[in-house]
């Protein structure tokens, strides 16, 4: 049987602690994808689209990793890509009891789909895309945060002002 897994998330945008994350658990599945899932309650500063560009540039040299959009419960993406697995990233104490009441909650959903948690490396620990967010809205450098790829976006929307467009 394969091991099959989803990390899902907005992604708003990619970071490299998310991509700690997946490198991480990269040796753990045959078969790993990225979802980014879309809430209506939830106003993107990118576009999904722009998102899973960065995700299959970023992994355009790892056949194991797939980028895909979907929308609603995470439990049913799982059940239309077969993973038996959602993977997590931890960064602190709190994160883990939301991230628990989550998985508890998609374990009563689907008892055949287990919540992996991976804790990030240290130096990722600051790194939540709300924060870039704010940075980036504020004209602030976020070069040590984000993949270049995510960084030519940014530079390429933000004017001569400093300010994100």
């Amino acid at each position: 049987m394969m091991r099959i897994g989803l990390f899902p998330g907005t992604f708003d945008p990619v970071t490299f602690g998310h991509l700690d994350i997946i490198e991480r658990a990269l040796p753990l599945f045959d078969k790993l994808y990225i979802g980014i899932g879309i809430n209506s309650n939830k106003q993107p500063m990118f576009a999904a689209e722009t998102r899973i560009q960065w995700l299959n540039e970023l992994f355009k040299n790892e056949e194991k990793v797939e980028a895909l959009i979907y929308e609603g419960l995470t439990v049913d993406c799982c059940r239309k890509i077969d993973a038996n697995y959602i993977i997590r990233g931890i960064r602190y104490v709190n994160d883990f009891e939301y991230e628990k009441a989550i998985a508890d909650m998609n374990r009563s959903l689907d008892e055949n789909i287990e919540t992996v948690f991976l804790t990030c490396l240290p130096k990722y620990t600051s790194v939540a895309s709300t924060l870039v967010r704010d940075v980036i809205k504020n004209g602030g450098d976020v070069s040590q945060f984000v993949p270049d790829s995510v960084l030519r976006t940014i530079r390429q929307r933000t004017n001569r002002n400093g300010i994100f467009a």
